[in-house]
């Protein structure tokens, strides 16, 4: 009677297990393989023998601390500065941002750099400078990062060993010495986390879209395109703050264009702040994609009988329907407990389900680890962080459920830049808390 009873409940959580196995373990592993694919091609690509003219774009919103470095970054590039055209486009800053332009333009008098003042937005700013570029092909970068020496060579590098390639996207990866300058142990810890998940994310996630140009959003931080080609879109789309994403469905489905990823491009960005910074980071993220994926596809169809032949739709489902069945699946134990499924079986599912997710970090690690061999230094740091393995399925359920939070914020407040941090949040449940326990003890609200 027991061994028939623990089969019966290790059926239903195998069941249960069969979602991540079908929609995450089996992908990964075919990614893996999928990698080693793409490897070969950045062996293949010839170096080039000129240099094409670029614009680089630098939308700026009170980036006095780090505005400078962006721009130094430029300087110290290996393209050749005299092929560059800067365009700095500040949104209405409030700080000292053009003292700093005026500081770089000083000191590096062969950048080629001329400010511009646009309307309040990021998509404004965008927009605005795109129709003062010149050359041949036009990149933007976010002002709060740094450029990695060869970053703006590789990515011209690929498009000229390519001419069917529309839009490159970056890869973004944290500031390894920030990071090691953290003084919160926690917070190091959490930016750790971040560091190793920003290498899933680029170097195994977005390098396996990019083999069938399924890539699902070129990032804002640092992403170029073909100017002729840039031009035939719609620009960025200002009603939304998902307009990355926007963009890389006009390349794809207005244009017929590809987006892909240049892994060899890095963008090294500041790390999180504080857990506040991730809270509304992902948030704004999952609003931004909903928000796009509503504008674009309202007039298209798409629906759920197009999952095999639509990633779209298999996005949709993995982002949103999963991330939900995942969420309330892993705070359902604590109610199974209490129902009288055995508390060993119920542990055991939640161990098997961790290795699983280990296994497919793991998978990762390994693609991304010699997608790095041609930056040491960011190896080598790389390698050293391998117990961050360990932490990272976690970092991705708070991730995830921070995620689920969203979802719900994004169906009952208007679309904003600017959403409650976690503290703000946290008072706000409190209240409400208070509240209802006023209401339930004394049947009125206390005024």
């Amino acid at each position: 009677m027991y061994i028939a009873n623990l089969i019966i409940q290790l059926g239903f959580w195998i069941t249960w297990l069969l979602i991540p196995i079908i929609y995450e373990l089996i992908p990964a592993i075919i990614g893996f393989f999928s990698l080693q694919v793409a490897k070969q091609h950045f062996k293949k690509l010839k170096p080039i023998s000129r240099y094409p003219y670029i614009t680089l774009i630098i939308p700026v919103y009170n980036s006095e601390d780090s505005l400078y470095s962006c721009i130094e970054s430029i300087q110290d590039s290996s393209y050749p500065n005299e092929r560059i055209k800067v365009l700095i486009a500040d949104n209405q800053s409030k700080d000292k941002s053009f003292e700093v332009y005026m500081k770089a333009r000083d000191n590096f008098p062969e950048l080629n750099m001329q400010w511009l003042s646009t309307d309040q937005g990021k998509a404004k700013a965008l927009n605005a400078s795109i129709y003062n570029s010149i050359g041949k092909y036009v990149i933007h970068v976010d002002s709060d990062g740094v450029l990695q020496k060869d970053a703006l060579l590789n990515i011209v590098t690929d498009f000229e060993n390519d001419s069917s390639i529309d839009a490159l996207t970056g890869t973004i990866l944290t500031r390894i010495e920030l990071i090691k300058k953290t003084k919160s142990k926690f917070l190091k810890f959490v930016r750790e986390n971040e560091y190793l998940e920003y290498c899933q994310s680029f170097l195994a996630g977005r390098a396996v879209e990019s083999q069938g140009n399924r890539l699902f959003t070129m990032s804002g931080a640092f992403s170029a395109f073909r100017r002729d080609k840039l031009l035939e879109t719609n620009l960025y789309n200002i009603e939304t703050i998902g307009e990355d994403i926007d963009m890389t469905f006009q390349i794809r489905y207005q244009l017929h264009g590809r987006a892909l990823l240049c892994p060899l491009a890095i963008f090294y960005v500041s790390p999180l702040d504080n857990m506040n910074k991730l809270y509304t980071q992902r948030q704004r993220w999952l609003r931004g994609e909903l928000e796009t994926l509503h504008l674009f596809f309202k007039d298209r169809s798409i629906n759920i009988s197009t999952f095999f032949h639509n990633f779209v739709v298999r996005r949709l489902v993995m982002d949103h329907t999963i991330l939900l069945l995942r969420v309330i699946w892993t705070f359902a134990f604590l109610l199974l407990i209490v129902l009288g499924y055995s508390t060993k079986v119920v542990m055991l599912s939640f161990v098997i389900l961790y290795f699983l997710y280990l296994f497919i970090l793991l998978l990762n690690f390994l693609s991304i680890q010699s997608f790095l061999k041609k930056f040491p230094s960011d190896r080598k740091y790389y390698l050293s962080k391998f117990y961050i393995l360990f932490s990272l399925p976690i970092y991705y359920f708070i991730c995830s459920f921070i995620q689920v939070i969203g979802i719900i914020n994004a169906m009952t407040t208007p679309a904003k830049w600017t959403t409650k941090n976690l503290t703000q949040e946290l008072l706000d449940f409190k209240k409400v808390i208070k509240r209802d326990w006023t209401v339930g003890r004394y049947g009125k609200r206390k005024k």
